[in-house]
């Protein structure tokens, strides 16, 4: 009987952290909006079309830039290629994402305070860059 016991706690226990491994591996929810994908506290300053796929939207909080490129009609089936990007002029630091998405691409965040900085993104082969900017 202990055996058996020992047994079913056993696999209880394996069950247990199969299932904490399929919630931890479980996708963040998908922003609704290019500002909800920055979070709270951001406002936008700056956006570029890029074709007629997407835009590339620049926000900023007083201290720090989020950068997301956006699809402007997504069917939620085709995937994009997708690119944004941030670089501070003071280091040339930058924050990059990029990759085949369905809805956007980002956000990237780069602190870009008292410095400009230049910021771009690409759709399907489009690409934009701006020079240095948004300086303060």
């Amino acid at each position: 009987m202990r055996k058996s016991q020992r047994t079913a706690a056993l696999g209880l226990s394996a069950l247990g952290m199969v299932a904490g491994m399929v919630t931890a591996a479980a996708p963040a929810e998908a922003a609704s909006t290019p500002s909800g994908a920055c979070g709270s506290g951001y406002y936008l300053i700056d956006q570029h079309a890029l074709g007629s796929v997407a835009d590339v939207y620049l926000f900023y909080n007083g201290s720090s830039n989020c950068a997301v490129t956006w699809v402007r009609s997504p069917n939620g089936t085709r995937t994009y290629d997708l690119r944004v990007n941030i670089e501070r002029k003071s280091d040339l630091k930058s924050a990059a994402d990029g990759g085949y998405y369905n809805y956007y691409a980002g956000p990237v965040k780069l602190s870009a305070a008292n410095t400009c900085i230049s910021w771009g993104g690409s759709a399907e082969g489009t690409r934009w860059a701006s020079g240095w900017e948004h300086c303060g």
